[in-house]
């Protein structure tokens, strides 16, 4: 009974830590974008979370752990509405003793929200609000779930015979938020001077300090993220997680701002930043199976992804305002496939099975984004007019500034 109680409360304290990344994720992006949109960032952010939850309640936790039955393809179950608990749940005897059913509900509901926050932010700046809240009740209710159960859930891709291996979730959550990103920055088009005679324009954050802070909580955020993701608070495990994230995180800093450096010639804070959350996505599906060695390699190559990824994304004429495809769908994608070229489950029959994992989530992700943004596209219409878009959204959707008595003229 210690046991689980001290297990149930590292549980909690994660859970806590997953919570605080979306004020990560809040500073992150309106750091990165302008003044004029500020509110409209911080709406979107705090209607993640609250309707992300309340779904999760509603039906995602058990449309993700509906419990496949013996011989089931693995491919769709669903458990019912609501989280009633099972006979047992408050007991040793669920989850072997690691935490109790609400507890389970709670830490999985955080993660549910974080895949939608990852769109907003490559959407920032040029999106209605109404069909994004529409696009986040379908993927965040319905699409992140069941694709969720066919890995956390005992679903197909965990009944392979090597099974796919993505512990804290960098396809089962960033990649999922990724593909997304993708689907819905090029459904939309870029932000208006964003690309002058086909070549990229910066279009400067209004607040690099807030973004600075987004990152080192999101970092912080990450030890609940991962660490919560051992399950119970096992000494070896737990700690061995958050010195691979921590290690990850430094190597993919650096990496990103030497690389930047060498490239561009100039010290970018920006490149810096984006490079930490780089490394932290790229040791999430493995980060119970590295060495210090391994993270620090695995970090490495994610920070300096970074850096030829945003510029790869800036040659295809994608507008990603604050680098979430950069960062969430590719290192996402290589932090996945590192856990079977590094680590203590490395291998051609794993690597493999990562490969299979990653075509899955994409095919899934690619094609419900694009069905549900294109029809919001068609229908009610998903960019903002160009005078709205010009003068901000902040005033036209929200009625209000973000710094009411501090203005600066935006030309």
């Amino acid at each position: 009974m210690e046991l689980l109680t001290i297990n149930n409360v590292w549980m909690m304290i994660c859970t806590a830590l997953v919570f605080f990344m979306h004020l990560g994720f809040a500073f992150l992006e309106i750091g990165l974008t302008r003044q004029k949109n500020t509110i409209n960032i911080l709406f979107k952010n705090i209607f993640i979370i609250t309707v992300g939850l309340l779904l999760y309640c509603l039906v995602g936790f058990n449309l993700m752990y509906p419990g496949f039955a013996e011989g089931s393809s693995g491919f769709f179950s669903f458990a019912g509405f609501g989280i009633t608990p099972p006979e047992g749940g408050m007991t040793a005897a669920y989850a072997d003793g690691g935490y109790t059913w609400w507890t389970d509900f709670l830490f999985q509901g955080m993660f549910a929200a974080t895949a939608a926050t990852i769109v907003s932010g490559a959407v920032a700046e040029r999106i209605k609000i109404v069909p994004f809240m529409i696009f986040v009740l379908v993927y965040v209710g319905i699409i992140y779930p069941w694709a969720g159960s066919w890995k956390w859930g005992g679903g197909f891709l965990d009944m392979r015979e090597t099974p796919f291996y993505d512990f804290a979730g960098s396809t089962l959550v960033h990649s999922v938020g990724g593909w997304a990103a993708l689907v819905a920055v090029w459904l939309l088009g870029a932000r208006i001077g964003k690309f002058k005679d086909g070549k990229p324009m910066a279009i400067p954050g209004h607040n690099i300090p807030l973004a600075t802070a987004g990152v080192l909580i999101l970092w912080l955020g990450w030890f609940g993220f991962n660490g919560g993701s051992v399950l119970s608070a096992d000494p070896e495990l737990t700690s061995l997680t958050l010195v691979t994230t921590c290690l990850a995180a430094a190597a993919g800093g650096v990496a990103s701002f030497i690389l930047s450096t060498a490239m561009y010639k100039n010290l970018d804070l920006t490149m810096y930043l984006n490079g930490i959350l780089g490394g932290l996505v790229s040791i999430t599906a493995g980060a119970d199976q590295m060495s210090p060695t391994d993270a620090i390699l695995i970090g490495s190559i994610g920070g300096a992804i970074i850096v030829l990824a945003v510029a790869f994304i800036d040659r295809i004429k994608l507008d990603d305002p604050v680098g979430a495809i950069a960062v969430h769908l590719i290192c996402g994608i290589w932090g996945t496939l590192a856990v079977g070229i590094f680590g203590s489950l490395a291998g051609v029959d794993q690597l493999i099975s990562q490969i299979v994992g990653i075509l899955s989530y994409a095919i899934v992700c690619i094609v419900s984004s694009f069905v549900i943004l294109f029809v919001l596209k068609k229908t009610i219409g998903i960019r903002v007019s160009e005078k709205e878009e010009l003068e901000g959204l902040d005033g036209f959707e929200h009625g209000m500034d973000a710094y009411s008595d501090f203005r600066m003229n935006e030309h």
